[in-house]
């Protein structure tokens, strides 16, 4: 795997149960990707072996946001790329934490 992102979208909604609505299509979207994820409190990571279409889908995370009724979008996006080589995974980041 030579890249992962974190995405933080934050859709500018009326009501906290509206931001979580969008905020759930786009993780739904993600998971339709068949990508490795991992849904935190605040970001979610995403695992691929290809850097184009980690993009493609960070920008589709503000589209799939606007199609679910967001008018403004904001996202906060990391990304670890690495063209030789491999990433660190999810797994390695976090099971440890989780057990």
């Amino acid at each position: 795997m030579q890249a992962s992102v974190a995405i933080q979208v934050e859709p500018r909604m009326s009501t906290d149960d509206e931001t979580i609505r969008v905020v759930d299509a786009v993780i739904d979207y993600i998971k339709s990707t068949g990508l490795n994820y991992y849904v935190g409190p605040c970001e979610t990571a995403i695992e691929g072996d290809s850097y184009d279409q980690l993009m493609e889908i960070v920008a589709n995370c503000q589209k799939v946001a606007v199609q679910a009724g967001s008018k403004h979008v904001q996202a906060y996006v990391k990304i670890n790329y690495k063209p030789e080589g491999e990433v660190l995974t999810i797994e390695k980041k976090v099971t440890k934490h989780h057990l």
